[in-house]
């Protein structure tokens, strides 16, 4: 198979997808690999080590027309004009909330398989985890930075990889920290309205990293909660991807990443992890590179059809929808994904 590796546009975004040896394995089966010139310069990576690794260094336009594209970030405004109608997409895409850009790659033909919705037989997100790690660890840093000294009182929302290494960070500079999340257990209770409430009134910063797959962040702090908070506390949103735990955040770039609203510092940067772009893009590499092997020895569809791990990461087909949380919110026809759709394709 033709497998493309597109240099990242959105802006700060410094990870590339397939790292050279993720590359040279891909190569050594019998893979062809088209990179984008400078796709890997913001994580380390030069052309000269993909030359090395067996991949022909490209243009854009090229790399978007293999048959299968593998990238960090969802399509950027400038990637649509590299991207052929048809394109098949296996990235970290976020269509979820963002039902103008999923309109626009349904309308491309396009077939969206999200690294996000990724799941294995255990239920764990291989592809979302290690980035979740990254981003809950720096999320006490950046506070740091930004307040101007270190968050005495801390709230993390959520109990997944990036709520718990945000509190274990917090906790390691010395903060009490109170973790809420769906189910109580050990060292965390149930984030019930009263207890979010009687927490973020007290918390210099709230970390906000409650995630449920597939479906848009819960809004567990109201504009009129946020607006009680501490003046100049501050919301550390990494669920700002699908939508925002709290209902004052909006999306902010490495570039711009915070903001003031009802008096509390916001940041709600989607892409914490391209901060880390060596790190984050070796642990990308790796846990993506199963699943594209699979798919560029199989085929895409057959590949879908022999693994739930992959089908139910499916967002769109050939253009069609086939997650119904992106039908409702784009208003087109939901179509399910099933073996005779994808055979079809085969």
């Amino acid at each position: 198979m033709i497998v493309g590796v597109p240099r990242e546009t959105k802006e700060g975004e410094r990870r590339v997808a397939l790292a050279p040896r993720a590359v040279q394995e891909l190569v050594a089966n019998g893979h062809d690999l088209l990179v984008e010139t400078h796709a890997g310069i913001g994580a380390g990576f030069n052309d000269d080590d993909y030359r090395d690794a067996g991949a022909n260094l490209v243009v854009a336009r090229d790399a978007w027309d293999a048959e299968l594209v593998v990238k960090v970030k969802e399509p950027q405004d400038a990637d649509f004009k590299s991207m052929p109608d048809g394109a098949a997409i296996f990235s970290f895409l976020h269509l979820i909330g963002a039902p103008e850009r999923a309109r626009a790659l349904a309308g491309r033909g396009v077939s969206a398989i999200a690294w996000e919705l990724v799941r294995d037989r255990r239920g764990r997100s291989p592809l979302l985890a290690p980035m979740s790690v990254i981003a809950g660890r720096a999320s006490f840093e950046i506070a740091t930075r930004h307040l101007g000294r270190k968050p005495e009182r801390v709230l993390v929302l959520g109990a997944g990889p990036a709520a718990m290494e945000a509190a274990r960070a917090a906790g390691n500079a010395g903060a009490q920290v109170t973790i809420l999340a769906r189910r109580a257990r050990e060292g965390i209770e149930v984030a019930s309205p009263e207890a979010i409430e009687r927490h973020a009134l007290e918390a210099d910063l709230v970390v906000a990293a409650a995630f449920v797959a597939g479906e848009p962040s819960p809004k567990l702090l109201p504009r009129a909660l946020v607006r009680r908070m501490k003046r100049r506390a501050m919301i550390v949103d990494i669920s700002i991807e699908e939508g925002g735990v709290a209902e004052t955040s909006r999306r902010t770039t490495h570039a711009n990443p915070v903001f003031v609203e009802e008096g509390v510092i916001h940041y709600c940067v989607g892409n914490i992890p391209a901060a880390h772009p060596r790190e984050a893009s070796a642990a990308l590499s790796d846990a993506a590179l199963p699943y594209v092997l699979d798919m560029a020895g199989n085929g895409i569809a057959a590949a879908l059809m022999a693994s739930s791990e992959l089908r139910e990461a499916v967002l769109l087909w050939e253009g069609r929808v086939t997650h119904a949380q992106v039908a409702r919110e784009t208003g087109l026809a939901y179509t399910a994904l099933t073996d005779g759709l994808l055979a079809e394709s085969t």
